[in-house]
């Protein structure tokens, strides 16, 4: 059993609870109602998730000539020989019925003049089967409708300015949550006795100096898991977008794959188009090689930009508004100016490892969404598969939970914790920087064995400063990162080593690892 701080209060026996206010979390909750649910979020439900911000859509072979085999075989291209093709044929054939279901809840999907769904094509993807909501704005109204559909539901009571920090267990069962009052100190916590815990809790990309996802992803979810002894799947692969706008901002806003679907290119500072030289397909190649493109030639300081100027000119603002007003912020007129772009940490296709139900290896613990490795992204993520993999997983873990509990207990709610709604956490402190400088230099777009070794050397020093309940849970997930990247000695999908360059069979496979694992793997490293 893992130690805990003693809890500020007991909330009472909860039916269900599910970490995260995402879309994994907000669709998990709709589909087990009239079940009695709680979500905890750090910040209001529809922000802090990466979810908000997606700007490509949902991926679904809906349109004439896309099959489901179609979608299948783009996803295990896209996944260099680490897909699991029975999860990911899976969560193809069930796209269509997801879409669907988003669309009751109210999803504006875009439509052309016949009613039918208007698709778009992004990278690596064969056919046009990317549904969209106004060019770019997916995330922001798929997240709108279900955070309506979630206020209107009685049954689901939703906790915002709490943090997940840690799970209660009971041998290998999981019997509760502590949650950390992002109002309050050390003491403000709440203890969640529970049924089942649901971690929707989001990624990891903020542990990066350069990230387009929000503060609030920094593993919580998937360190507390790793912690009470599941097991992780996949860490080392960590998906870089190559087309963050590079403007200095933290997080730093995404110019959308689409742009590139759309006919956008990438240029260095003298007009070159040097993705051609790279792989055949230029700008719209699987996001690994484009973010190793585009990372070379900003490191040999010949610069990185998105010219929209010809493929979408005039029509920008229209287009893709969410893109346009980043940049606009910014001084930047992508009408007519080149964007400056820079990899960003984007995605983590490693997570806690679940089966085709959701079900970790631990009893009583479901995951979702990008806090879960279901083996459908395999090394590198297909464009827009992550939503859809959200919205198939947290349905699948809704009917598991139903069947597993059928009788769930109906439990009154106390009141929430009353308090002014302060969600800004304080900036990052010494340690923390250091830790996202480290990872984005060593445990990066390029990795080698000296600068992962440098890294873990690194993280261990700070494990021996860190305080706070964030600081060591950040550790745990840099330490599980780093060490299945050292023990990875090949270059496969979202995971280059520049001393390991080419795909080795050896590797084709995937990695699990407990943290006990991680954790002897860096003792080991650092000593020799």
């Amino acid at each position: 059993m893992i130690s805990s701080f003693p809890p500020r209060s007991w909330a009472g026996i909860d039916d269900v609870v599910i970490l995260g206010g995402g879309l994994a979390g907000l669709f998990c909750a709709l589909k087990l109602a009239p079940r009695p649910v709680t979500i905890i979020t750090g910040a209001p439900i529809g922000e802090g998730a990466s979810s908000a911000w997606a700007q490509g859509g949902i991926a679904a072979a809906v349109g004439p000539g896309d099959s489901v085999e179609s979608h299948l075989a783009d996803t295990i291209a896209a996944g260099a020989g680490l897909v699991d093709a029975r999860i990911a044929r899976g969560m193809a054939a069930e796209a269509a019925d997801r879409v669907h279901d988003l669309l009751e809840y109210g999803v504006p999907f875009d439509r052309d003049l016949d009613g039918a769904l208007r698709l778009s094509r992004e990278a690596a993807h064969s056919q046009r089967r990317i549904v969209r909501v106004s060019g770019d704005m997916a995330g922001k109204a798929i997240m709108s409708a279900l955070v309506a559909a979630v206020r209107r539901t009685p049954s689901i009571r939703v906790l915002e300015g709490f943090v997940g920090e840690q799970l209660r267990t009971e041998g290998q069962y999981v019997t509760g949550v502590v949650a950390r009052d992002r109002r309050g100190g050390l003491s403000d916590r709440l203890h969640f006795a529970t049924r089942a815990v649901v971690l929707a809790s989001g990624g990891i990309g903020h542990l990066y100096e350069v990230t387009t996802n929000p503060p609030e992803a920094r593993g919580e979810g998937l360190a507390m898991a790793a912690r009470a002894g599941a097991l992780i799947a996949d860490p080392e692969f960590v998906q870089f977008h190559p087309t963050a706008v590079d403007i200095g901002t933290d997080p730093a806003p995404l110019a959308t794959e689409a742009l590139r679907g759309e006919g956008a290119t990438i240029v260095d500072s003298e007009g070159r188009r040097f993705m051609l030289e790279i792989h055949p397909d230029g700008e719209l190649a699987p996001r690994d090689i484009v973010a190793r493109g585009v990372h070379e030639a900003r490191r040999s300081g010949r610069g990185a930009f998105l010219d929209c100027r010809s493929a979408i000119g005039g029509s920008f603002p229209e287009r893709f508004p969410t893109v346009y007003a980043s940049c606009r912020a910014a001084g930047i007129d992508p009408v007519g100016d080149l964007i400056p772009i820079a990899p960003a940490a984007h995605y983590h296709m490693g997570g806690v490892h679940v089966d085709a139900r959701g079900r970790s290896s631990l009893d009583g613990l479901w995951a979702c969404g990008e806090a879960a490795s279901t083996g459908a992204h395999g090394a590198n993520r297909l464009a827009s598969n992550s939503l859809l993999e959200a919205v198939v997983f947290a349905a699948r873990i809704a009917e598991d939970i139903q069947g597993l509990l059928p009788n769930h207990k109906m439990v009154p709610w106390p009141d929430a914790p009353a308090g002014e709604a302060r969600f800004a956490e304080a900036g990052d402190d010494d340690a923390m920087r250091m830790l996202r400088a480290t990872m984005s230099r060593d445990v990066g777009v390029v990795r080698t064995r000296t600068g992962l070794v440098e890294a873990l050397a690194i993280f261990s020093d700070l494990g021996h400063q860190a305080r706070s309940p964030a600081m060591k849970n950040a550790l745990v997930v840099a330490r599980l990162v780093a060490s299945a990247a050292l023990a990875r000695q090949e270059s496969r999908g979202g995971h280059y080593r520049s001393d390991f360059p080419e795909a080795d069979p050896v590797f084709a496979r995937r990695t699990f690892l407990t943290l006990a694992d991680a954790e002897q793997a860096a003792r080991h490293a650092i000593a020799a």
